[in-house]
């Protein structure tokens, strides 16, 4: 990978840019003020290291962005400050006040250069020479080189017999430091520098280094626990006027209640920071990295304006910079076997982050030869984690998460980069600390993406509050993805697979979780009663489920308060807080409850159960007919190549070429008229069309007919076919019924379409 500066730039935008430049000009204007004040200092003593030490590192700091900013003239200025302290640091020279004299013009010619760039956005064309010239002189011992010839007259100018009045010498004045030294120190000379200047334009002209103030990050923390307590007050203010009618305390707590809001947003923001911060020195971490073990990396990086608590960034940087360095070197091939492999010999590596849900999202994907499960799975035996037989109970995923277990590794070998075994349970102990979580997606040969999902902030946060056996519990907003009530609803039920508790919730069986047992308590069935049951669905360590509660009460804004040290073992909760009507409630961990509650064995007996279930279905539809019209026939249809009924509007079947077609559900769906296929052109005119629609692997196929009669069982003996396109008949009430031959009408509807195998027999005399 190149680490040159051209790669930083190709992710930024202009806006990326300037907020950099505006970062520079702020903390240059800073050190400025400070390297003035310690230049008078070190003149006083100028055996003063850690002072001479700490103007040389300012200078060397300003040099070093100059030169990444391509500032090239405050790069040589400031080099050949640096030269010259570089002298007094090492011994080699003595600051006297000729030294003093040159370093304090060097600080002024960068403040001038800064103000031109805050200014323009470019250095201007002052001259350099000079100054330069001068700092050379100094270094070399020689004599200062010849002053300008107008300096002796701006000299002499404050005398008191001078005959030239003050306002004449201002243009001397202004001319001097124009090729010497920054304009600013000579404008106080001037009439029109003396006069006061108007509000809006003195507000127009302020810098950079004015609009800005740097805050320790102590007092932000302080300023957020204050915010926190006040949100809890508010909490109870607002909780409280509910049941008062007092009309102006009300208004009084609703208007506390904006003014809070917005108090918590500005604090919250002072701690948000775009997450480039911490990208800043991947870059060179993955270039260090290939290059000391052989590999070739293109870096990519996308989203890097989103914003996090900076709390959450250093808790995320180690994490972060673990996975980096795990997909350089397990991740990625070497350039010989991707070759081999027919991919490009130079690996990407992604990072991106977005918002999703409330949460920011890191994912690190790259394009190498992804975790194949049965590695891990042989892996897990061999070092003793599992026994095989329990790897042969586990799912592909599951599988896959094994590689978050302490001691895990499939290096073959320890190096300096890995195979001890140390750093994906660190990364999920870390991110589950702050409330996050880590997820791995792999496809073998393809590659293999890492997604973080960290929380905004932790100390203010959306939640739910629930009540089970008489305690209330707050759960996360940002984990909940709907909520669910049993009582008098057909679509939703709780059943039983294999003991485990599931809900059929819109067709698919959910593995349920019940609060009250998960945290200890009596084994409570109320569905049994009759009563409603109330569930909260929820998506933990890749898994979605229910959680089944007495009551769900509100939401609320709450503050999170970190557990005892006693308490953190337990394993169920992520902190506690104080609720409006001033009750403790404790946080409920859903990573945690996903965890204990073992749903992938649930989740396999759900699909297995629902697997049975639709081969029951599939089963029982191939014994039955749907008997249509055609024309003036009877035909009849297997239920089983039934995927639902439609009827179109006439104006809505199109012709393309000698087809027809329909737009049907985002796609062009083929459009067969039975009528044509058995030759009973039909003499019907209606404004709709009615279509039996089949549906497999992707593609649909409508069979146009007349008109839609019954739905029968297939008890009757078939007989032979007597018509092209029809492989049989039977009799459906004392009436003969022709069956049509189903291979034949979806491939003339579409001779692309694929059927399963045991679709495609002509079954209808085999099975009878």
């Amino acid at each position: 990978m190149k680490a040159s500066t051209p790669d930083l730039e190709a992710w930024w935008s202009v806006e990326d840019f300037d907020d950099v430049v505006q970062e520079f000009l702020v903390e240059s204007y800073e050190n400025l003020d400070q390297l003035d004040q310690d230049l008078v200092a070190l003149e006083r003593d100028p055996t003063a290291r850690d002072r001479l030490a700490s103007v040389f590192r300012t200078i060397h700091t300003i040099k070093g962005t100059s030169g990444f900013l391509a500032f090239s003239k405050l790069e040589q200025v400031t080099h050949a400050g640096e030269s010259l302290l570089a002298r007094l640091r090492d011994g080699a020279q003595v600051l006297d006040r000729r030294g003093a004299d040159v370093l304090l013009r060097v600080v002024d010619v960068v403040r001038a250069l800064l103000a031109q760039i805050e200014r323009d956005g470019q250095e201007g064309d002052m001259e350099l020479g000079d100054v330069i010239a001068e700092v050379e002189a100094c270094i070399a011992g020689a004599p200062a080189p010849a002053k300008p010839a107008q300096e002796p007259v701006a000299e002499a100018a404050p005398a008191a017999d001078a005959p030239a009045p003050v306002a004449e010498q201002a243009p001397v004045a202004e001319a001097a430091p124009a090729e010497t030294a920054p304009a600013a120190p000579a404008q106080p000379e001037t009439p029109e520098a003396a006069t006061p200047a108007p509000a809006e334009e003195t507000a127009s002209r302020r810098g950079v280094a004015d609009t800005s103030v740097r805050v320790d990050v102590d007092l932000l923390d302080k300023l957020m626990r204050l915010v926190g307590e006040l949100v809890l007050t508010r909490n109870q203010m607002v909780r409280a006027t509910e049941h008062n009618g007092d009309h102006t305390l009300s208004r009084a707590a609703q208007r506390l209640n904006l003014i809070t809001s917005e108090l918590q947003e500005g604090v919250m923001k002072t701690r948000m920071q775009p997450i480039s911060h911490l990208w800043s020195k991947l870059p060179r971490v993955v270039r260090d990295l290939s290059n000391s073990i052989g590999r070739q990396v293109r870096l990519e990086l996308e989203g890097a304006e989103t914003e996090l608590d900076r709390s959450l960034l250093e808790a995320v940087k180690d994490p972060l910079t673990h996975l980096v360095r795990n997909a350089v070197d397990h991740g990625l091939e070497s350039p010989e076997d991707r070759v081999k492999a027919g991919k490009s010999p130079e690996g990407t590596l992604t990072l991106r982050a977005y918002h999703e849900h409330g949460h920011v999202v890191v994912e690190v994907a790259d394009d190498g030869k992804g975790v194949d499960p049965k590695l891990i799975g042989a892996t897990a035996v061999k070092r003793g984690l599992l026994t095989a037989e329990q790897v042969a109970a586990m799912d592909a995923d599951e599988v896959l998460r094994l590689v978050f277990r302490a001691g895990f590794s499939t290096a073959a070998k320890v190096s300096n980069v890995s195979g001890r075994g140390v750093g994906m349970d660190v990364v999920r102990t870390n991110l589950e600390a702050i409330g996050g979580a880590v997820d791995l997606r792999s496809v073998v040969g393809k590659g293999t993406t890492w997604r973080l999902t960290i929380p905004l902030t932790l100390a203010i946060v959306q939640a739910l509050i629930v009540e089970s056996a008489n305690e209330r519990y707050v759960l996360p907003q940002m984990s909940v993805r709907e909520l669910v009530s049993v009582e008098g609803q057909t679509s939703a039920r709780i059943e039983y697979v294999s003991g485990a508790p599931v809900c059929r919730l819109r067709g698919r069986l959910l593995p349920l979780v019940r609060l009250n047992e998960a945290l200890g308590g009596a084994p409570e069935r109320p569905e049994e009663n009759g009563e409603a049951i109330y569930i909260a669905v929820l998506n933990g360590e890749g898994h979605e489920f229910g959680l089944v509660v007495d009551r769900v009460l509100t939401t609320e804004e709450v503050v999170v308060k970190p557990l005892a040290s006693h308490l953190k073992d337990v394993g169920c909760y992520a902190g506690a807080t104080i609720l409006g009507d001033g009750r403790v409630s404790l946080i409920l961990d859903v990573l945690a409850l996903a965890r204990n509650a073992h749903l992938g064995n649930a989740e396999r007996a759900a699909a297995a159960a629902a697997a049975l279930a639709a081969e029951a279905v599939k089963v029982e539809s191939r014994d039955r007919l749907l008997v249509t019209r055609v024309s003036d026939r009877r035909v009849a249809i297997p239920l089983s190549m039934v995927t639902r009924l439609e009827e179109f509007p006439v104006q809505a079947v199109e012709r393309v070429g000698s087809r027809e077609v329909v737009q049907y559900r985002g796609q062009i769906l083929p459009v067969l008229r039975l009528s044509g296929l058995l030759g009973s052109w039909s003499e019907d005119v209606s404004d709709t069309v009615p279509a039996v629609v089949y549906s497999s692997g992707g593609h649909s196929v409508a069979l146009a007919v007349d008109g839609i009669l019954d739905i029968v069982d297939d008890t009757a003996p078939h007989g032979p076919s007597d018509g092209d396109g029809l492989s049989g008949s039977t009799v459906i009430d004392d009436k003969v019924t022709e069956l049509l031959d189903m291979r034949r009408a979806i491939m003339a509807a579409d001779p692309d379409f694929e059927l399963p195998e045991y679709e495609t027999r002509d079954s209808f005399v085999e099975a009878s």
